[in-house]
């Protein structure tokens, strides 16, 4: 498959696809009734080269075609620890408050500008996002408020002919919910990274990490990655 068009009489969706739990389930999803058009981003996260291969790995399984964007330009030095490898590994802390230190500025804003662009090349109604904003780190571009306002700019400022609808279908669900459907629907969880600090086994103390153990204690299921030993 290549191009940017598929042999099908299903409809097109953009689907955001960073590699990870939540992006995958969101792929699934949208795979239900949709050709799969998936973008992955680097932006100079730590784990940026292990995130475009679980990708990769999630585009092919659902026979997408899958397009790679830099997104660089939205990094600088002290920004965001996720990005920032000068600073200390990231640490895990679920029961804080506030915005964490991993948040990477208006990054699901780029990333959303970027799929609508594409969307609308395309003709895809639809743009699938995997932000979840009831069980997550508390980054202010995951929460339903700023997807709502994101809809309206999409709605005044693509062509009149076009309706691009923003689909999140993990908004408000647990971990464990998330993992219950990826499963229900098959997904190719083993396939996915979630690390937010090392590419070969996962450190099992990032926020992302505890979110997704407590997710798999929740369903009572064995988590697929590899995890250093603690």
């Amino acid at each position: 498959m290549s191009g940017n068009s598929v042999s099908s009489e299903r409809p097109p969706a953009v689907v955001l696809l960073s590699g990870g739990l939540d992006s995958c389930v969101t792929a699934a999803v949208a795979a239900r009734d949709n050709d799969l058009f998936c973008l992955h981003a680097d932006y100079g996260q730590r784990t940026q080269s292990r995130e475009t291969r679980a990708a990769g790995e999630v585009a092919r399984f659902y026979g997408a075609i899958l397009r790679n964007i830099d997104l660089s330009h939205i990094v600088v030095p002290g920004s965001s620890n996720l990005t920032d490898r000068s600073t200390p590994p990231v640490a895990g802390d679920l029961v804080r408050t506030g915005v964490p230190t991993t948040y990477v500025p208006f990054r699901n804003a780029n990333l959303l500008a970027a799929a609508v662009s594409w969307a609308e090349v395309i003709g895809a109604g639809r743009l699938f996002i995997g932000v979840v904003e009831e069980d997550s780190s508390g980054y202010p571009d995951c929460r339903e408020a700023f997807l709502a306002s994101f809809q309206e700019a999409i709605n005044t400022g693509t062509a009149t002919e076009a309706t691009i609808t923003i689909v999140a279908p993990l908004l408000h669900l647990t971990k464990g919910d998330i993992i219950r459907l990826g499963v229900e629907l098959q997904a190719p969880l083993q396939m996915t990274w979630s690390c937010y600090n090392d590419e070969e086994l996962a450190c099992g103390k990032c926020d992302s990490c505890l979110l997704r153990l407590r997710g798999f204690r929740e369903v009572g299921a064995q988590d697929p990655l590899p995890y250093r030993s603690f």
